[in-house]
């Protein structure tokens, strides 16, 4: 605790957290190969998560009060990438809108945590329409930083993935030409004039090792480079806990939707470590025949995963 530095800090959390595994995994060989579980720290609903689900339990407070048409509740596209927290809300009457047309003057809209096209969102005001916006602040902050940046005209070179709907929201706040890749190899093979200024920013789920090494490349081409700091830090120590995590344990359970990109990162960072990684929406998928040689399992989830999904996981790889 009196370790002030962050980066020294993270490093011992690291290293006594893959002690605490190899002396409590030994415990267990000797004990007769019960499954010993590595849960992460971080895992589950992160502060921009839970920030938008609380706005939308507000709204429907409000909704209840409200009787007739002015009640309805939707949401442009979904609020958060989970299914069981989708269906959980639509049993309350949450139903998704695909476009701003099927929206009527007075219904209560709630902006995903994902972030919407500005357009979209200009159009969903003008038509009358109660705005919620349930914005993560941090991508809120990636937005507005964009716009800042490309207000007269620079390049943006966002790195992510083009269908995901927060990248298509970070990038309608381009003021100029956009591009977006998922890869150096995407990067490298992009045509950029060299004349003009670029802009480079990331979804904030992104890796940041790897997005380092993009700046790299792209200061070697462009010294002019501008470079905004997008990549959420939650997203970063829960990274950071997953690798450190499948240093130690020789298999890695990821709990969430296979729609959620900071889930499927998670995933991506434990498979790299060289261990089998399993990324499933619930414990229900898991087939413990795949488990019968593992004696050690790390678990951790994404940040739209609800607790209660975490704690079956936990419990299941407890009763192998």
């Amino acid at each position: 605790d009196q370790v002030e530095d962050p980066t020294v800090r993270r490093a011992l959390y690291r290293a006594l957290l893959a002690s605490a595994a190899r002396s409590d995994g030994d415990a267990a060989d000797a004990a007769g190969g019960t499954m010993k579980i590595v849960r992460a720290e971080n895992a589950g609903f992160c502060m921009g998560v839970s920030l938008a689900l609380q706005k939308l339990d507000t709204a429907l407070d409000e909704a209840a009060a409200v009787e007739g048409p002015q009640g309805r509740i939707r949401a442009v596209g979904p609020i958060i990438h989970n299914p069981q927290v989708l269906a959980h809300y639509e049993a309350k009457g949450v139903l998704c809108v695909r476009d701003a047309a099927e929206l009527r003057p007075g219904d209560r809209v709630i902006i995903r945590a994902h972030g919407i096209p500005r357009q979209v969102e200009e159009r969903v005001r003008a038509g009358g329409a109660l705005v919620v916006d349930a914005t993560c602040p941090k991508v809120k902050k990636a937005q507005l930083a964009i716009a800042r940046a490309t207000r007269q005209g620079a390049t943006l070179l966002l790195f992510g993935e083009a269908d995901h709907p927060e990248v298509r929201g970070l990038v309608s706040y381009a003021h100029g030409p956009a591009y977006v890749f998922g890869s150096p190899e995407e990067l490298a093979g992009l045509r950029l004039d060299p004349g003009r200024a670029h802009v480079l920013a990331s979804q904030t789920t992104q890796d940041r090792k790897t997005f380092s090494g993009l700046e790299a490349a792209l200061r070697a081409r462009f010294p002019g480079l501008t470079v905004l700091s997008t990549i959420c830090d939650a997203t970063r120590e829960r990274q950071e806990e997953a690798r450190s995590i499948a240093s130690s344990v020789d298999v890695m359970v990821i709990v969430g939707g296979r729609q959620s990109g900071n889930t499927r990162r998670l995933a991506d960072v434990a498979a790299l470590s060289g261990i089998e990684t399993f990324h499933v929406e619930s414990a229900d998928e898991l087939d413990a025949k795949r488990f019968t040689q593992k004696t050690r399992a790390g678990l951790t989830a994404g940040a739209s995963t609800p607790k209660s999904l975490i704690d079956a996981a936990e419990n299941w790889l407890a009763s192998l």
